[in-house]
């Protein structure tokens, strides 16, 4: 009995030994130590800068606010002094200067911020000479005023010319335009008149023919009458190609007769008749 307890405390190192042969053994890491502080969470700012973000934006935009209109306040009085100047630019001929300062002179008390632009334009514009005007400001106390002329072309009646548009205006003395083309007509027919003259003096400036009168009447027929004193009856209808079919005809065969015409009826389908002046005679002078 003593001897098989020997044996078997001999035989229990090499048991060890080869039960450790067989594998590694596993040897699981200690616990991390948790100190006292970590177990207290750390208070959260997030939402509170949230919070407080959300209530800084609209103190910063009133304080924004304030200090702009106290801005504006201290440098409206600088800004919004008295017009000192105002310059007129533009090529004139026709337009009067000395009214133009009348229109402009009730003008010159007003603030340069407060100045009724508008106003001034449209009293720009109803002088008869205008044809377009522009205003603006220059900082700090000036005003430019820009003026367009209008362009007389013809005359209309015995009272108002036209421009190049058909436009009427009626300056207070156009005797001087005496030299223009004379245009009548219904008052609504300004622009359509303009245009068949305008119209006509094409076709008819190539042979060295001039338009000195044109009117359309009340029944629609167009009466035209040459530099020359030719009178051209023109109808209704068809203008263009009637005009073109007397300046074929002219250049042909009246060409050399052209001062003994009087007049010159187009008021047919396919013809023309001419009317021709009554020769003058000659005087004799006795010995």
């Amino acid at each position: 009995m003593l001897g098989q307890m020997i044996r078997d405390s001999r035989s229990t190192p090499a048991a060890r030994r080869k039960a450790s042969s067989r594998g590694a053994v596993r040897v699981t890491p200690p616990a991390p130590r948790v100190s006292a502080r970590s177990r207290f969470s750390r208070p959260s700012f997030d939402g509170f800068g949230r919070r407080l973000q959300s209530l800084m934006w609209p103190l910063l935009l009133v304080a924004l606010g304030m200090g702009l209109y106290e801005l504006g306040s201290r440098l409206m009085p600088l800004a919004d002094r008295p017009v000192a100047l105002i310059t007129v630019e533009g090529e004139l001929q026709y337009i009067d200067r000395e009214a133009v300062q009348q229109v402009i002179q009730p003008y010159l008390h007003e603030r340069f911020l407060g100045i009724d632009l508008d106003g001034l334009h449209a009293d720009l514009l109803a002088m008869p000479w205008v044809a377009d005007a522009s205003v603006r400001r220059v900082w700090p106390d000036k005003l430019v005023i820009d003026l367009d002329e209008q362009l007389p072309i013809a005359r209309w009646g015995d009272q108002a010319l036209l421009n190049n548009e058909g436009k009427a205006f009626a300056p207070e003395d156009i005797s001087r335009f005496a030299q223009l083309p004379q245009l009548n007509g219904p008052e609504r027919a300004k622009r359509r008149v303009m245009r068949h003259y305008q119209q006509f003096s094409s076709l008819l400036r190539p042979q060295g023919m001039v338009v000195s009168k044109l009117e359309l009447r009340d029944r629609g027929s167009w009466f035209l009458t040459t530099e020359d004193g030719i009178e051209v009856l023109l109808g209704r209808d068809n203008l263009v190609d009637k005009m073109q079919r007397f300046m074929t005809v002219e250049q042909m065969l009246l060409q050399d007769r052209r001062e003994l015409i009087a007049r010159v009826d187009l008021r047919y389908s396919n013809g023309m008749a001419v009317a021709w002046r009554e020769p003058v005679e000659p005087v004799e002078s006795g010995e």
